[in-house]
């Protein structure tokens, strides 16, 4: 697939007015016993729109070397998102939650990495891990072309001055 059909595959889940929270890991491989921590959460959707999305990765972003972009996740072979999407605010707990215990409960069976798109704000102390060995690169590229960190409604990469700030 085209990269920018791999990024418009997911603008139907971000639908005008929906309630959105999402976590994410990635997987070397899908065990046994992640298997059934997905059926057992898939179980407890707590929305129809709520859902549990992993892929297969690999192929030709596999053959990129890690330095050659600001993403070195490379070498994981499935990626999981957790996306509660509602529109009630009454279920905001609900959603939240049950997105936070699926994340928990597979973290043991992941690769400890993520792909940074689908960390919410919640998770700024995992963007580092997300870019691993090229963190230390990006923040010298963000602290010469964007010294007051204009740039930062994302999963922002800090210029060194204010690199572990809040």
């Amino acid at each position: 697939h085209p990269f920018v059909g791999w990024q418009q595959a997911f603008d139907p889940l971000l639908a005008p007015g929906a309630r959105n929270y999402w976590k994410s890991h990635d997987f070397m491989e899908l065990s046994d016993q992640a298997i059934e921590i997905l059926t057992e959460s898939i179980r407890q959707l707590p929305g129809q729109e709520c859902e549990i999305f992993i892929a297969h990765v690999g192929g030709a972003a596999g053959r990129v070397a890690p330095e050659e972009t600001a993403f070195p996740q490379r070498n994981s072979h499935f990626v999981m998102n957790v996306h509660g999407r509602w529109r009630d605010p009454a279920m905001d707990r609900a959603c939240i939650d049950w997105a936070r215990h699926l994340f928990e409960a597979a973290k043991p069976h992941a690769a400890g990495t993520a792909y940074v798109n689908f960390m919410p704000e919640d998770e700024m102390d995992r963007v580092e891990a997300a870019y691993g060995a090229n963190y230390g690169r990006l923040v010298e590229i963000k602290r010469h072309y964007d010294p007051l960190n204009l740039f930062r409604m994302n999963q922002n990469v800090r210029p060194i001055e204010e690199r572990g700030a809040a």
